[in-house]
């Protein structure tokens, strides 16, 4: 079947965005976006695409949650035999983009990632709700499962073999940083000459430089 969609255009209008504009440190130009995201009531404006890269060279992308920021990255959380998982064993950079149609906005991340400290793992974990805890325990994530009730017979499980008891983190459970080297902010404009702002680091001191849509 074919179909074309070359009919589909949308003029963006709302905001422009310079050098002279932004902060100089991209993780504070982050902040002001996401916050801006926040404000405006998007539908969860913490998603994220991860994209990963094996040693198939394979790419794969996913939505997964921003859950923190530190002064060194992003923080997202994951099953560590995962496909996501797998990947980062294999090859530890990738990259993040945050997307905001109703601000037409993007920010686009790239860096290495890395396991968080297990402390921030369990701190994470036991902010969690109780079936989202018993989640992580209950399903075998990116492994093929012959239905739904698999699933659900899996959380009864660990439901009632962690009754009366704060389940523990499961090993294969936790956190990962990705520690950044470029940002690219991107603000939509007319006739697709959209403004890209570039940050780049460079001699322990992150450059911004402009580039062309």
């Amino acid at each position: 079947m074919e179909k074309k969609y070359t009919h589909i255009r949308n003029e963006y209008k709302l905001k422009s965005l310079s050098k002279s504009e932004i902060h100089p440190n991209p993780f504070k130009q982050f902040n002001i976006w996401m916050d801006e995201a926040i404000t405006s009531a998007i539908t969860e404006p913490t998603a994220m695409v991860l994209a990963t890269v094996g040693k198939n060279l394979q790419p794969s992308a996913r939505m997964v949650l921003l859950k923190e920021i530190k002064p060194e990255g992003f923080i997202f959380y994951s099953n560590y035999d995962s496909k996501k998982g797998h990947h980062l064993e294999e090859n530890h950079f990738g990259s993040l983009l945050f997307y905001w149609a109703e601000l037409e906005k993007q920010i686009r991340i790239e860096g290495r990632i890395e396991k968080t400290t297990e402390e921030v793992s369990d701190e994470y974990y036991l902010s969690r709700p109780a079936k989202s805890r018993i989640g992580s325990w209950a399903s075998p994530q990116s492994k093929e499962i012959p239905d739904r009730k698999f699933l659900e017979d899996k959380q009864t499980e660990f439901e009632h073999k962690f009754k009366g008891q704060l389940p523990p983190r499961p090993k294969n459970w936790g956190g990962y940083i990705l520690i950044p080297y470029t940002f690219e902010f991107w603000q939509g404009r007319p006739n697709r000459l959209h403004d890209r702002i570039e940050y780049y680091y460079d001699d322990n001191n992150w450059k911004i430089r402009r580039l062309a849509p």
